[in-house]
């Protein structure tokens, strides 16, 4: 058994496909429209992250709820991400700091719909 996808729904399909595709650097696996939502399944290669756009969205988009914690997404460096960050325009919920005192950083911020991200560096890839 494996993991093939985790769905989290949005309130802006192309504000999200850009901040997935361009800053974590996922890539469009496929788009499948059904009769009320439309389907994005990205990928890192291994995983995939099905983003949902239903066509009656709530106006100010979901309640993420209190059970869902984060996502995570490796880094190889914090340093440069945090350059792409900047260039991007978003900023960390969370600065890079050292997680374990054995050289793990990690940092979070939040997607377009608030759904926070952490990205972890880890001293071997």
């Amino acid at each position: 058994m494996k993991l093939l996808h985790t769905m989290i729904r949005v309130k802006n399909a192309d504000e999200s496909v850009k901040f997935y595709t361009q800053l974590l650097d996922m890539t469009i696996d496929k788009r499948k429209r059904l009769d009320d939502c439309e389907l994005i399944f990205l990928t890192d290669g291994n995983v995939q992250l099905e983003l949902t756009y239903n066509d009656e969205t709530p106006q100010n988009g979901y309640d993420i709820g209190n059970g869902f914690g984060h996502l995570a997404f490796a880094v190889k460096s914090l340093d440069e991400f945090t350059k792409k960050l900047n260039d991007f325009g978003w900023q960390y919920l969370y600065e890079p700091f050292d997680l374990n005192g054995k050289g793990t950083k990690i940092a979070f911020i939040k997607d377009p719909d608030g759904y926070e991200i952490e990205l972890i560096e880890k001293v071997v890839w």
